[in-house]
C-alpha cells in the first residue's frame, strides 16, 4: 500500500539527574561531594533510506522515544549518554511540525538530520560545593528533551513528471520507456499509485513518474489527482500526455487546459515548469485533427509530439529531447527548512509564570518550575535558600505581589505549597 503522510510523536531523550553524595573513605572524615553528573538524552536522527518508497512503517507504530540518560553516581561518575534514535524514511521526504506547520526538514539526501535534541544532564552535588557551602544537599534534574507531534509527507524525487487525464497512455508510455510494471487497462485510474520509473539514454539516464489521473476540480479534492499533486511539485519538467484522439468523447484541447488550470490552482509554480506536450492513440484519429492540436499547442508555446505509445512509434524524439532539456536545468527542487522563530527578549530576561488566586489559595504554574522543583531538597537549609533566590531572580515573587498576595497566604506550586513571608 502507497502512503504518502503520516502524523507521529517523537521525543527526544531526557537527561539524566545529577547525583548527590558525599566521598566516603577510610581515615578521610570529610571527604566532600563527589555526586557525578547525568548524561546526555539521545537524539531524534532522520535519515533517508533508499530501499523504502513509501511510509507504510508509520501507520502501525506512531510514538518514537529516545533513550533517556543515565543519572549520575558517586565518586564523580558521570551517568551514561542515552543512545541515539535514528528513523528511516524514504528519499524525498518532508517533515513538518503539526502544531506549527514549520517545515523542519526537506530529507532528500543521504545525510542524517538530528531534529531534535536529547536534554542535558544535570549537575551532580560536586558543582555546587564553595568554601561557604562546603555540604550541598541537592543537585540539579536532567533537562527534558524536545518533543513534537510532526508530520511527514512524502514527495517523490523524480526528474520528470507524467500528467494528464485519466487513461490517457500515461501507464503505457513508462511502460515501454522504463523496467516499471504499472497496472494497464481500458477504464478510468487504474494507475492508483505514483509508478517511478528510470529511462536510460546510453551513458545517462533519469527518472520518470506516472502520476495517477488528474480531473477537473482534482486541486479541491476531486477524483485521486488531490492525493498526489504533491508528488509533481519536486519535478524538474512536465509531460503532458493528451488522447489526441478524443477516442472518449472528449476536445483534446478542452482536455490540455483543464489540466493546466488544475495544476496552476494546485501550485502556480506548477504553470510555470518546462513541459512538453505529447498526442497519444494518433492511430485512432486522422491527420486533420492531429494537425488542429499541434497548431494549438504549439501557439500556447509548448512542444508536440504525436506518438503511438502502445506500439513505441515516435517515442524516442520525445525522449532525446526531454534528456536535452534535462541537461540545461536546475537539479530537483530541495524544500528549505524554515528559520526557528525567535524568542521575544523577555522570554530570556525573565521565565514566565502563570498566577491563579482560587479561595485565598495562589496557584502559580510555569513548565520550568518543575525542574527547579525537582533540584530541591527540603530538608537541607542551603537548598531551600537556593529555591529561594531562584524564586526571586526569575520573578516569581514579583508576580506574586502584583496578584496582591499577603503575608501568611498560601502559595501552591504543582505538589509543594508554603505560606508566603516578606
Amino acid at each position: 500500500m502507497f502512503i504518502d503522510l503520516a502524523k507521529i510523536k517523537v521525543k527526544a531523550g531526557d537527561g539524566g539527574h545529577g547525583a548527590v553524595s558525599f566521598h566516603r573513605e577510610k581515615y578521610v572524615a570529610a571527604g566532600g561531594p563527589d555526586g557525578g553528573d547525568g548524561g546526555r538524552g539521545g537524539n531524534i536522527i532522520f535519515q533517508a533510506d533508499t530501499n523504502l518508497s513509501t511510509l507504510m512503517d508509520f501507520r502501525y507504530k506512531r510514538k518514537f522515544v529516545a533513550q533517556n540518560g543515565e543519572n549520575g553516581r558517586a565518586k564523580r561518575c558521570f551517568g551514561k549518554s542515552g543512545e541515539n534514535l535514528i528513523i528511516k524514511v524514504p528519499l524525498g521526504t518532508l517533515v513538518k511540525d503539526v502544531e506549527t506547520g514549520r517545515l523542519l526538514a526537506d530529507i532528500s539526501t543521504m545525510e542524517p538530520q538530528t531534529l531534535f535534541r536529547g536534554g542535558k544532564g544535570g549537575w551532580g552535588n560536586a558543582h555546587f560545593a564553595t568554601p561557604t557551602r562546603q555540604v550541598p544537599r541537592f543537585a540539579k534534574p536532567g533537562v527534558p528533551g524536545e518533543e513534537a507531534e510532526i508530520q511527514l509527507e512524502l514527495k517523490l524525487l523524480a526528474d520528470v513528471g507524467l500528467v494528464g487525464y485519466p487513461n490517457v497512455g500515461k501507464s503505457t508510455l513508462i511502460s515501454v520507456v522504463s523496467e516499471a510494471k504499472p497496472n494497464i487497462a481500458n477504464y478510468h485510474f487504474t494507475t492508483l499509485t505514483p509508478v517511478l520509473g528510470v529511462v536510460d539514454r546510453g551513458e545517462d539516464s533519469f527518472v520518470i513518474a506516472d502520476i495517477p489521473g488528474l480531473i477537473e476540480g482534482a486541486w479541491e479534492g476531486v477524483g485521486l489527482g488531490h492525493q498526489f499533486l504533491r508528488h509533481v511539485e519536486r519535478c524538474r519538467m512536465l509531460i503532458h500526455i493528451v488522447d489526441v484522439a478524443g477516442s472518449e468523447g472528449r476536445d483534446p484541447i478542452q482536455d490540455f487546459e483543464a489540466i493546466n488550470q488544475e495544476l496552476e490552482k494546485f501550485n502556480p509554480e506548477l504553470a510555470q515548469r518546462p513541459m512538453l506536450v505529447a498526442g497519444n492513440k494518433c492511430d485512432l484519429t486522422d491527420e486533420d485533427q492531429i494537425e488542429r492540436f499541434r497548431r494549438y499547442v504549439e501557439g500556447k508555446g509548448y512542444e508536440f509530439f504525436p506518438i503511438m505509445a502502445a506500439i513505441r512509434y515516435d517515442v524516442d524524439p520525445l525522449l532525446d529531447r526531454t534528456h536535452e532539456m534535462l541537461s540545461k536545468l536546475p537539479p530537483v527542487r530541495q524544500f528549505e527548512p524554515d528559520p526557528e522563530p525567535v524568542k521575544p527578549l523577555e522570554d530570556f530576561e525573565k521565565r514566565t509564570v502563570e498566577v491563579k488566586n482560587q479561595d485565598g489559595v495562589y496557584f502559580v504554574e510555569g513548565d520550568w518550575l518543575l525542574s527547579v522543583i525537582h533540584s530541591i531538597n527540603f530538608d537541607d537549609y542551603e537548598s531551600l535558600q537556593y529555591f529561594q533566590r531562584v524564586l526571586i531572580q526569575t520573578g516569581v515573587i514579583d508576580a506574586l505581589r502584583q496578584a496582591g498576595i499577603q503575608e501568611g497566604d498560601t502559595v501552591s506550586m504543582y505538589d509543594l505549597e508554603f505560606d508566603f513571608v516578606e
